[in-house]
């Protein structure tokens, strides 16, 4: 009998088989062997993987899909499709939409709408009702539904009393996290872009460092109080990402992730980028992404996270001061991050692996992702062509927006091929079906 699938002749990056080339079998949606190349037997689908590596599917465990409320910036649809062409087979959305994403029903509604994606989507819940910053949401009740992630994201929790409550809150309910957009309110009331040298020449106000600083060491000292798992969203300076590793050293359940952005990207690009540089927390010093770059590939941070946060032109076509703050990322991550890091050497493939895929999962509790391609394993999986070079263009995105920071860039590095559940969603670097942007 024919298989349902094979991935032909790909490299294994995350197993024992030490980059030898493989075949891929795959039945009723997972993985059923793992042969030497020659030896599959006849599929009812076969996919070239010649030349390219064997991944599990990327999981970004931050985007924002404006559903509901801004749907013209992006919905599920165009959302799901922009993860499933960058190899990205499951994604958290954050609950910052209109309304928030803050009681069980809302959170069945929004998971409804991403029935039959090119990506398995996920959603966060709010941390506070209304995102108000006032009183908790039911943890228990919204935990019922399947949310793992509770989160303000796009406003931090500043009361102390709250954030003690929420993480304490993860304790009883195995695997949530409480993951924090790690910005002082009343210290970047204003700012715009980071305080600095760059703010003062465009005349804008700064968001400082110590914004982010200050509240990730209250929050690690809340966590070790309470004994809840904290995880810090878009960590973007090197004296926060120092206190995340004390923290691991001395053995508490924190995590941290960081975009590609800010692994990537300075202050001095805003100059260039114009409002599509602008993001919250802010594009950092020289200094801050080099010590990044260096914690995300020695393990002390441990994911990347996209971020993904599409904006209507009429949000970006403004001055500065006034654009909404976003950039649009879950389609370009896995390039990019190859492209910085692998392609120049200083990250391996399977540590790649491990902080684009195996880590966001454990993180965010989807235990249906970032396994290694092994026997038994779900056919969640990506196809990457580690020397295909390709030039970003905005227009040829999937997203509904435009507000990409790497349109003209020239990248290494392109998925080939995305399976999620054993079904191929995108073939030959081209979407199967209907998915497309509408």
């Amino acid at each position: 009998m024919a298989a349902d699938l094979v991935i032909s002749g790909g490299r294994l990056a995350d197993s024992a088989h030490g980059g030898e080339r493989v075949d891929v079998i795959v039945e009723a949606g997972r993985i059923s062997a793992v042969v030497p190349v020659g030896e599959a037997p006849q599929a009812r689908r076969t996919l070239d993987a010649s030349d390219a590596w064997v991944m599990p599917g990327f999981v970004d465990i931050q985007v924002h899909f404006r559903t509901p409320g801004g749907t013209d910036s992006e919905d599920i649809a165009s959302g799901a499709a922009g993860a499933a062409m960058g190899g990205v087979t499951a994604c958290v959305m954050m609950p910052n939409t209109n309304p928030p994403i803050d009681t069980p029903g809302m959170v069945q509604d929004v998971l409804a709408m991403a029935t039959g994606a090119p990506c398995d989507v996920r959603t966060s819940a709010a941390i506070t009702v209304g995102r108000a910053g006032e009183r908790l949401t039911d943890f228990a009740a919204l935990y019922d539904t399947g949310v793992r992630v509770f989160t303000d994201d796009g406003d931090c929790v500043a009361d102390d009393a709250l954030m003690e409550a929420a993480l304490a809150a993860t304790v009883s309910l195995p695997g949530a996290v409480v993951s924090q957009h790690a910005e002082d309110p009343e210290m970047v009331a204003g700012g715009v872009i980071n305080a600095g040298a760059v703010a003062e020449r465009m005349g804008v106000q700064g968001r400082p460092a110590l914004a982010e600083i200050s509240v990730v060491q209250r929050d690690i000292g809340l966590a070790r109080g309470t004994g809840g798992r904290y995880h810090v969203l878009h960590l973007s300076t090197a004296e926060a990402m120092e206190q995340v590793a004390q923290a691991k050293r001395e053995g508490f359940a924190v995590s941290a992730e960081v975009t590609p952005q800010h692994l990537v990207l300075t202050e001095d690009d805003v100059e260039r980028l114009g409002t599509t540089g602008k993001m919250n927390p802010p594009l950092r010093l020289r200094s801050d992404v080099e010590a990044l770059r260096r914690a995300i590939v020695d393990g002390t941070l441990d994911a990347v996270a996209t971020d993904h946060a599409p904006h209507h032109a009429s949000l970006k076509d403004t001055s500065l001061r006034d654009a909404a703050p976003g950039m649009t990322g879950v389609e370009t991550m896995a390039s990019v991050i190859w492209s910085e890091l692998v392609a120049t050497g200083a990250m391996s493939p399977a540590r790649f692996v491990e902080v684009v895929s195996a880590a966001p999962a454990r993180i965010a509790g989807i235990a249906e992702h970032g396994h290694r391609v092994d026997v038994g394993m779900p056919a969640n999986l990506a196809v990457f062509d580690p020397a295909q070079r390709w030039t970003v263009r905005a227009d040829e995105l999937q997203s509904r927006s435009r507000n990409t920071p790497w349109a003209g860039r020239e990248l290494t590095g392109k998925v080939r091929h995305t399976v999620l559940a054993g079904r191929p969603v995108v073939s030959g670097g081209e979407l199967c079906g209907s998915a497309a942007r509408g």
